[in-house]
């Protein structure tokens, strides 16, 4: 089993989106969310890694529990979704999100593989980035949802 160690920027439940910011090596403040909207899990990154919009792959960390903001959890890979996303008329790049499950979390340790998530979540996150997209006047494009296999060749494919 492959696992990957995640970097926590913004914690479950936060209305208050961190980025980290790798000149300072500080995570800042990006934006607040609305009132009512929050994220629904740890939300971060995979170091080493780029993205077609030059930032590190963005990871949803699928578990029970929160971390702190800069807290590395080792996890492993049960899916992906492929997106497009632009703002205002600018060019779509990809921004994929990953979907993992930390070693530690004892709700989703059978989670396996894409199935084995519960129903409906992958659509209410697909929605979650729509709409948190939607506050920076960008258009979020979910174009399809990958199964482990392929989103590790994605990653491998973004290694730096």
């Amino acid at each position: 089993m492959t696992t990957y160690n995640v970097t926590v920027e913004t914690v479950k439940g936060s209305n208050v989106k961190y980025k980290f910011d790798e000149a300072l090596g500080m995570f800042m403040v990006k934006k607040i969310l609305p009132d009512g909207m929050v994220f629904p899990f740890d939300f971060g990154f995979l170091p080493g890694t780029k993205g077609e919009d030059g930032d590190p792959l963005d990871v949803m960390l699928i578990s029970e529990f929160s971390c702190y903001t800069g807290t590395m959890v080792q996890c492993r890979l049960v899916a992906a979704l492929t997106a497009l996303q632009n703002k205002d008329a600018g060019k779509a790049l990809r921004n994929d999100r990953f979907f993992m499950i930390p070693l530690v979390s004892r709700q989703f340790a059978h989670v396996k593989t894409i199935r084995d998530l519960p129903g409906g979540l992958l659509n209410q996150l697909s929605q979650f980035f729509i709409n948190y997209n939607q506050l920076e006047d960008k258009i979020f494009k979910p174009l399809e949802f990958l199964e482990e296999e392929q989103a590790a060749s994605l990653i491998i494919n973004a290694t730096v």
